[in-house]
């Protein structure tokens, strides 16, 4: 049946003999063997909790390599009970051919694995047999050794023979790439890893796990235990106080490496000796101009308002922005703020519900009030916008070069800004310069407080875990939150950008144009 399978551009056609070939011994036979691998790798701890996954390609002599279906475990599911059945069946060109039958309760429905993408990377830049995805903990520790490492390096260890490529001698260098909180969103990193780097069998992600690929299962399966064993060598020569890169494997003086080179001046527990540990950023104004979130994303919000409400409003999220903007209107209403208008309880008529949303948001916006409750719905409406690609971020030219740098030296990033974190990760996500999320570690918004009150800041100081508050500096272009800052400990900078407000005579701040200049 192998033999009659017809190729066109786009993979395998689900012909006669095509559907034959999905029950024929090759690929029950390794279905079975996917089974079993798992099986193996749950006992090591490579795939414990449904994550991690393999995919491996039919082996059958009588098809071209270039024509062979490929095999991987779907995702979601404990490792360790999957049968056969399981497995997903995909053309050479990554298009799904066969899926399980759904489970009862308590499965879930049956899903291809996440790593699909990051999988084909693997066969079609490097015409793998088979790619194994590690959870393993000694390949996550592994990237934490040094948190600014672009590669883990070990050489003088038997093990690492067992490496296609290397011998005892050999240095052997593998990628770090960083997380991401989807893991197909990895996909372009690992590319790039696997382009930079011709002679590596795998890809590090920091904080995650490891991917690794081989000519067969056999090869995979082999270096991806090597990989573990080295990891673990380093992870205790690192506890012993050895340099695991070094061919002496001697004690580690007090430097810090850093992509391959040693750095002066740097602790044995691999923190830099810095004044700053984290830099926090506002961005109206700071690295986003003023008049892109007035002349562009307030106009958005409110011009979508009714049509969002309208399209999303049997949804959980607007129901609880529906909600929320009803407690803050309460309040406004006892308080006299113009504008305000009760909204209706949640048994009343729709259409009296949006109209009351919208007249009040509508007042809010016109007075330029930062309350969650406005912040939660406008990211919301702006999310829509991002996703159609009616939206795309601005930041100033300078902000993703010193992005880059601060995320290189270690120092991490974080965003406070009135609007919400949805909307705060959505801009920085869709940029005019791409996804720069990569280098922020996280986002705050007005939940810890007002901006304008030195209480706020504290609370991001204790989310932080910095005891000295003079190593976070804090960059707005807004002198009361300056103010704030300061007052709390922070070091503070002024940005001055096209289009702020003026600062008081003798403020006292230092000030910049540009973050080069940080």
């Amino acid at each position: 049946m192998a033999a009659a399978l017809e190729v066109s551009n786009n993979g395998l056609k689900m012909d006669t003999a095509t559907q034959a070939y999905l029950e024929s011994n090759p690929v029950k036979e390794t279905r079975a063997l996917i089974s079993e691998l798992c099986r193996l790798f749950y006992n090591l701890g490579w795939v414990s909790g449904t994550g991690g996954s393999i995919t491996i390609k039919v082996h059958d002599e009588s098809i071209s390599k270039s024509q062979q279906l490929i095999l991987m475990s779907p995702s979601g599911v404990q490792k360790e009970r999957m049968v056969p059945e399981d497995m997903y069946v995909l053309s050479p060109n990554g298009s799904i051919l066969w899926s399980p039958s759904p489970k009862p309760y308590p499965h879930k429905p049956p899903k291809c694995s996440d790593c699909a993408s990051l999988f084909m990377k693997a066969y079609d830049m490097r015409n793998a047999g088979a790619v194994i995805h590690s959870h393993g903990m000694e390949s996550c520790l592994a990237t934490m050794i040094d948190p600014l490492a672009k590669e883990f390096k070990i050489s003088h260890m038997e093990m690492i023979k067992g490496i296609q490529g290397h011998g005892y001698y050999d240095e052997l260098v593998i990628p770090i790439i960083e997380n991401t909180a989807h893991e197909r969103e990895l996909t372009e990193s690992l590319a790039e890893a696997i382009a930079a780097y011709p002679k590596t069998t795998a890809v590090l992600v920091r904080n995650h796990g490891i991917y690794v690929w081989g000519d067969t299962w056999i090869s995979a399966k082999t270096q991806a235990e090597c990989y573990h064993y080295l990891f673990e060598a380093a992870l205790k020569l690192h506890q012993m106080g050895l340099d695991w890169s070094s061919p002496s494997h001697g004690p580690i003086t007090n430097h810090h490496r850093i992509n391959g080179s040693v750095k002066e001046g740097a602790l044995t527990n691999g923190s830099i000796e810095s004044s700053r540990r984290c830099i926090v950023l506002d961005i109206e104004g700071t690295t986003t101009p003023i008049s892109f979130v007035a002349d562009v994303l307030f106009p958005y919000a409110r011009n979508n308002v009714r049509k969002h409400l309208e399209a999303t409003y049997l949804t959980e999220d607007t129901q609880n922005d529906i909600k929320l903007l009803r407690s803050q209107v309460e309040n406004d209403l006892k308080q006299n703020i113009p504008g305000a208008v009760a909204i209706p309880s949640d048994d009343s008529v729709k259409e009296e519900v949006i109209a009351a949303v919208v007249a009040n948001v509508e007042a809010m916006i016109k007075s330029d009030r930062k309350i969650t409750a406005l912040k939660e719905l406008q990211g919301h409406i702006w999310k829509t916008g991002f996703q159609n690609k009616e939206l795309e971020g601005v930041v100033f030219n300078d902000v993703p070069k010193a992005l880059e740098k601060w995320h290189s030296m270690g120092i991490k990033v974080y965003i406070y800004s009135s609007g919400s974190r949805l909307a705060q990760r959505l801009l920085f996500g869709h940029t005019n310069y791409g996804d720069l999320r990569k280098y922020l570690c996280g986002y705050f918004d007005t939940t810890v407080g007002n901006k304008k009150e030195t209480k706020s800041y504290v609370e991001i100081s204790e989310s932080l875990g910095v005891d000295n508050l003079s190593e976070i500096l804090f960059v707005t272009d807004v002198y009361q939150e300056a103010l704030a800052a300061k007052t709390a400990g922070f070091e503070v900078i002024i940005s001055l950008r096209p289009g702020n407000e003026p600062l008081p005579e003798n403020h006292g701040f230092t000030t910049i144009n540009s973050f080069s200049e940080i």
